[in-house]
């Protein structure tokens, strides 16, 4: 597939507000605006996150795929999952869980990217209206089975499967084409409505928009589903509406985009020390630019070629990078030692 720089602003955009969404999480009871900016992002960043990773899960019926998909997810998630089980008892962290059944923080992510891609192999072979319906559905009804939650990430998995089906069956002919002066204007008009609306009104409590909790703990036993139907419709909207507003010239920052997954899979490395030694504060709104920028300051710096050289073996298992490396300081050793 040809990349297109639409696509690297996308992801790059997407990674920014995860991880500004995670750095904002622990002070989002500081600041009402903050507040309603966190609610904002949480109400989309995962959604349309998930349906980039299915747009690029277009190799599902690749030859020795599930080899692959193992090497490319699982392998990662247990090398960082032993990695942040370390790291999290070094720097104090005291409600960290070492079962490996119950992922670290974001890591969830990679256990649903594998059952997404499983999924696939099945829904593919469905027409996307039937397989998309089927999903959402199945979505809402797994809030109602109390045994579904948190663990293996299974609860995750069901509720934003959907978007990674319709991230599968998306062409970017039909974005493209979506993509117009008027579709822009509206969707930035509407996404800016999100925010006040979120910030005029009571918020939703997190955990909703988390996806991994089931209405039984969310205290909405019976009328879970009806919720869950309408955060479905307001992220199926936000979603469209990022994608629409996402340039698609290229520019200096755009090769960003193809590192995504070191960025997503690192940033708990300076987020999580950062809230344990309570080094992040918000005293006014204009904080929340500063924090905006150190988000900014986070995705370069995990997106750089020093970081990738170093974390390639653990992220992608490859040491392409690490063995470039090496054989360019022995060339430079053998050129000096030359020139002496």
């Amino acid at each position: 597939m040809q990349r297109e720089a639409y696509f690297d602003n996308a992801k790059l955009l997407f990674i920014f507000l995860v991880v500004f969404g995670h750095l904002i999480q622990p002070l989002k009871h500081d600041i009402a605006v903050v507040d309603a900016l966190y609610q904002t992002i949480y109400l989309v960043h995962m959604p349309v996150f998930i349906l980039i990773s299915g747009f690029f899960a277009k190799g599902a019926s690749d030859k020795g795929y599930l080899v692959k998909l193992m090497k490319r997810i699982l392998l990662p998630y247990f090398l960082f999952h032993i990695f942040y089980s370390v790291y999290f008892y070094v720097i104090g962290k005291s409600n960290w869980d070492s079962t490996i059944y119950d992922p670290h923080w974001g890591l969830w992510f990679l256990l649903s990217l594998f059952s997404w891609h499983l999924l696939l192999i099945v829904y593919k072979k469905i027409p996307p209206f039937i397989g998309i319906t089927l999903a959402f559905a199945i979505g809402i009804l797994a809030g109602y089975i109390p045994y579904i939650g948190e663990a293996f990430s299974l609860s995750r998995t069901f509720v934003f499967f959907p978007f990674f089906l319709i991230g599968y069956w998306l062409t970017k002919e039909r974005i493209f084409r979506w993509k117009t002066r008027l579709t822009q204007s509206v969707s930035a008009i509407f996404l800016a409505a999100v925010f006040l609306v979120s910030y005029v009104t009571p918020k939703i409590p997190a955990h909703w928009l988390f996806g991994s909790v089931s209405y039984q703990g969310l205290d909405m036993p019976v009328y879970g589903g009806l919720a869950r139907i309408a955060l479905y419709g307001a992220a199926i909207m936000m979603v469209f509406a990022l994608l629409m507003i996402v340039p698609r010239k290229t520019y200096s920052f755009t090769t960003l985009g193809k590192q995504t997954m070191y960025v997503y899979l690192l940033h708990g490395v300076i987020i999580q020390y950062a809230r344990q030694a309570n080094l992040l504060q918000l005293d006014h709104n204009l904080d929340t630019i500063g924090l905006a920028v150190i988000s900014v300051a986070i995705v370069w710096s995990l997106s750089s070629k020093w970081v990738m050289t170093f974390t390639q073996p653990i992220v992608e298992g490859k040491t392409e990078l690490f063995n470039g490396w090496t054989e360019g300081r022995n060339k430079s050793y053998r050129y000096e030692e030359k020139s002496s």
